[in-house]
């Protein structure tokens, strides 16, 4: 299963240029997350501690506003979430709903700080592609904003 997993992080802008023995060491500390359909990896406001890459199913990425659900995006087997909570340490800023049946590689914190003291240029590539993978996604909520307001 480890060449599968290695290949699918090989294949993400957030662990674009990792060495291989990097990814491995991260993979070896990840945890296996299987959520069942409409089960939740996590709630907007709940404490944020880990990121998830998903390797089965879809979720849906969602935020809730007077009771109701307003979808952001949906994401497939391949995309990550939950990576602002590794950089910013704030509560969830959305929700996120197994459509299917998912499995996920959860990464913590903790995971990420011994890849850090292990290797701290590694680590820093991985910081600083989660940095560009955030201000991608700025930029594009940024173009949406406009054109709302625009119209």
């Amino acid at each position: 299963m480890q060449p599968v997993r290695l290949e699918l992080l090989q294949r993400m802008p957030i662990f674009g240029a990792i060495r291989d023995d990097a990814l491995l060491f991260l993979l070896a500390q990840a945890r296996e997350v299987s959520i069942a359909a409409g089960a939740y990896f996590f709630r907007e406001g709940e404490p944020a501690q880990s990121m998830f890459v998903l390797e089965s199913g879809s979720v849906a990425v969602f935020k809730s506003w007077q009771g109701h659900d307003f979808t952001l995006q949906q994401l497939q087997a391949g995309d990550c979430f939950g990576e602002m909570a590794l950089m910013d340490l704030c509560p969830r800023s959305a929700s996120v709903r197994a459509e299917v049946e998912c499995v996920a590689i959860e990464l913590g914190a903790g995971d990420l700080l011994r890849l850090f003291e292990r290797d701290a240029e590694q680590f820093a590539l991985i910081q600083m592609n989660m940095g560009r993978e955030v201000c991608r996604r700025l930029r594009a909520t940024d173009e949406v904003l406009f054109h709302t307001l625009m119209t």
